[in-house]
């Protein structure tokens, strides 16, 4: 019936038209599906070689992507394996040109290798110096984006493999550097296909934790596969989002995976690393004390100089015998009161005798003075004074005013410049 069904054109031409009264044969699906597949074209890939397997000439392998758990498994034909220099060797990294393969009877998918390539130390560098160069052209290695490290970190996050020397040398360093540090620590894979994924996922983990304010990513030495890891671009697109900051500790001195350019610090050693990230409770003790002893020589310096200063303002005289300076006021004070009280009385008997001289310049025009030589006034009665004989004729009654006294007089006579006498 299904031939007739067939001959007769009657099944769906495409996937979406079947339903469950029209259903295509498992085999049309498994030659679709094999159309499809092997229509697709050769690629080159990247893996490690997990297994190999080689019989008659033929060799059955299984391939591994370099950063996540996916593998494959790859068939390459004895002709193909005849006319590689080099036989694959498991644990390599290769690369492959392939293309895929549907055995349509038990649905088994395979990649069948043309080429198969082990990848030399020198591609690696070329290819890890062009993902260096092209992160650093988008700013990720840019000294403004790395932050600064905490000075004492509460909480350390710390990525690293289970029971690896580099556990055990960051932990020891750090706790003899500072006995309470404290550390949160995450155990990964640090090399192989897993190596990527467990140390990213740790990584943002710890990030997202409110109370770890640094974490060290840290690894032992290795071979430069075995460091690769810590170079994949996925991993360093995680560290530099972190907002906490990084430190790189892989390997050792002369390792430089591309994680040490991106991290906000990079740490020679797991040893240095912890040198780093925690200060040294014995030198920070030394510091102190030896801070305390310079402000101590500063503060007894001080008042050293201080004592001094008073020591000298007290030696001068206006302080050790602040009298003199009274004494000396006190002198002048007295000197010029004589010279006030000399200068007084010189202006005194000055002026008394201006006054004197006065005096008897006056008393010398005085009327007195003339009454005192003998000479007489006459008053008329009117008070008017008798300056011509005429002024008082005969009868007329007038005053005498001497020089001592006064006189009531009646003139009896009066004689006048006119008769020809003079008085």
């Amino acid at each position: 019936m299904e031939q007739a069904q067939e001959a007769q054109g009657s099944l769906p031409r495409t996937a979406a038209a079947t339903t469950p009264q029209n259903p295509w044969p498992l085999r049309v699906l498994s030659e679709k599906l094999k159309q499809h597949i092997e229509n697709s074209p050769e690629s080159w890939v990247e893996a490690q070689l997990l297994e190999a397997n080689v019989r008659n000439g033929h060799a059955y392998l299984t391939l591994r992507d370099v950063d996540v758990d996916y593998s494959f498994s790859v068939t390459v034909w004895a002709s193909v394996m005849r006319s590689l220099d080099t036989p694959p060797e498991v644990g390599s990294r290769v690369v492959a040109r392939v293309k895929p393969s549907f055995y349509a009877k038990t649905g088994r998918l395979s990649l069948n290798a043309s080429d198969l390539r082990p990848v030399g130390l020198g591609d690696l560098l070329a290819r890890l110096e062009r993902l260096r160069r092209a992160l650093f052209d988008e700013g990720l290695f840019d000294p403004a984006r790395k932050q600064p490290l905490p000075l004492l970190p509460g909480r350390i996050g710390l990525v690293t493999g289970r029971d690896s020397d580099a556990e055990k040398d960051v932990v020891r360093n750090a706790t003899l550097r500072w006995p309470a540090v404290q550390f949160d620590i995450r155990n990964t894979a640090v090399q192989g296909v897993n190596a990527v994924a467990e140390v990213t996922a740790a990584l943002r983990e710890l990030d997202a934790n409110p109370d770890v304010e640094v974490i060290i990513i840290a690894r032992g030495g290795g071979a430069l596969e075995d460091l690769l890891p810590f170079s994949s671009e996925d991993l360093v697109r995680a560290v530099a989002a972190c907002t906490t900051p990084v430190i790189s500790a892989i390997g050792h001195e002369a390792d430089r995976p591309i994680l040490d350019d991106v991290a906000d610090v990079r740490a020679s050693t797991p040893t240095d690393a912890a040198k780093r990230v925690v200060p040294d409770l014995a030198e920070e003790l030394a510091n102190l004390a030896q801070a305390r002893s310079r402000l101590d020589r500063a503060v007894r310096a001080n008042v050293e100089r201080e004592t001094q200063r008073i020591a000298s303002l007290r030696a001068r005289p206006v302080l050790s015998t602040p009298e003199s300076m009274v004494q000396g006021r006190r002198e002048d004070v007295v000197r010029l009161g004589q010279r006030s009280t000399l200068a007084m009385r010189a202006s005194l008997a000055r002026g008394h005798d201006s006054i004197a001289h006065l005096r008897a310049q006056v008393r010398a025009l005085s009327p007195q003075q003339t009454l005192d030589r003998g000479y007489a006034v006459i008053q008329l009665e009117s008070g008017d004074i008798v300056r011509s004989a005429a002024q008082a004729p005969t009868g007329s009654e007038v005053q005498v005013r001497l020089a001592r006294g006064r006189l009531a007089a009646t003139v009896t006579h009066s004689h006048t410049p006119e008769e020809g006498n003079t008085p």
